[in-house]
């Protein structure tokens, strides 16, 4: 793959409240599966024997038990599922910190940044592969890309128990002979519409004007749609590791390479993160940046603080330190952003005597707060700030 682009994994576990149900009866083995239950109950799951006669998730369960009389029809154990899960997602965030689960059964992983310890994708594909079956006794298949749209579909063409790489080189080869359902978002209603046009593979779609796509499915999904079918996903890894998190961030019209309009951004985001941050009653332990550059490339750094703080310019002299260690020159850049996190209650960081810091800079802030609440944010900010429009 190529070095500057993500390598992103979607990891989705096979027949997963049946796998489970087996890995806990192993005299189900090789039988037919049916999780759901009950004369009005549809089914949750069926495992690949029961997928043979026809049952899928959310069938009827009087339907299923039609087609497959023979099938062991089971009642759901939630509870069980979300034990196994967390042990799953437990494995996730031992090769990556970077884990965006979907459901108890399938993630995101940005494994990006552990390629130099463990391997390519498809190594730390291999790796998960054989931890989740050997510490739980169930399979998953992965799907390798450089983005979450492309790695998702990849997964699901290599069900069961697979894994399936597609080169960025490669991937309208592998996109556009698919049928059009396959593309996030085309439900059989618009399946439907696009199939009164003639649409019926990826290809086809990605062929159409996007304005056609946006007069006959609207705006939001005419755009996301044609992107999609051009291999196009820019939406980064989610992670949940930090529960307490408030961030900003910015994509410019143009991409900059001045350092000093970059830092310029960065302090208005700064700004306008801590002022919701104080607002909220909170103080920030570890203060994060991102960085992404002209071929959506995406970098990340942080540093966490021996005391948690509120203050701005104190946040903004961490968030500076942080982007000129970078030591980039001339690179264009396309977004960036900060992001307060590992939060604490304000209240907390007053208890604290030793190494408390100075309050001078916290009662500036708080008064700079209270002259914007009355009279609008754009009423007071930092001098280098001034020639520009802040929007509310």
């Amino acid at each position: 793959m190529n070095e500057n682009l993500a390598t992103i994994l979607h990891v989705d576990m096979d027949a997963f409240y049946a796998s489970v149900a087996e890995k806990d009866n192993p005299k189900l083995k090789g039988k037919a599966v049916v999780v759901g239950a009950g004369r009005r109950g549809v089914v949750s799951a069926a495992n690949y024997e029961a997928r043979k006669f026809g049952i899928r998730a959310a069938m009827p369960v009087y339907k299923a038990k039609a087609l497959a009389p023979h099938a062991i029809f089971i009642a759901p154990d939630m509870a069980r599922y979300a034990e196994v899960s967390e042990h799953v997602m437990k494995i996730f965030k031992d090769v990556t910190p970077y884990v965006e689960p979907i459901s108890l059964d399938e993630a995101f992983l940005d494994v990006t940044g552990a390629k130099r310890l463990l391997g390519d994708g498809k190594e730390i594909a291999d790796l998960i592969r054989r931890r989740v079956q050997a510490e739980e006794g169930i399979t998953c298949s992965v799907g390798i890309a450089h983005n979450k749209f492309i790695a998702k579909i990849a997964s699901n063409h290599c069900k069961p128990n697979g894994v399936l790489e597609i080169d960025p080189t490669k991937v309208l080869e592998f996109l556009h002979p698919l049928a059009a359902k396959e593309i996030w978002g085309v439900g059989p209603k618009s399946n439907e519409q696009l199939a009164k046009l003639g649409l019926e593979t990826v290809g086809d779609i990605a062929n159409t004007p996007r304005a056609t796509l946006i007069r006959v499915l609207g705006k939001a999904n005419g755009s996301s749609l044609y992107e999609l079918a051009w291999g196009r996903d820019y939406r980064d890894v989610v992670t949940e590791h930090i529960e307490k998190s408030i961030s900003a961030s910015e994509t410019f019209d143009f991409d900059l390479d001045s350092e000093e309009e970059i830092l310029k951004e960065f302090l208005r985001l700064t700004e306008k993160s801590t002022e919701r941050m104080r607002g909220k009653n909170y103080a920030a332990n570890t203060i994060s940046i991102k960085v992404r550059f002209y071929d959506f490339k995406t970098i990340f750094r942080s540093k966490t603080l021996d005391l948690p703080t509120t203050g701005t310019q104190e946040i903004f002299e961490v968030v500076k330190s942080l982007y000129l260690s970078l030591n980039l020159d001339r690179v264009l850049i396309r977004l960036v952003g900060v992001s307060l996190d590992s939060l604490v209650e304000n209240d907390d960081v007053k208890q604290m005597v030793l190494g408390e810091r100075s309050s001078g800079w916290q009662q500036a802030d708080r008064a700079v707060d209270r002259v914007k609440a009355k009279f609008g944010r754009a009423s007071l900010r930092p001098a280098r700030l001034v020639s520009e429009p802040e929007e509310d």
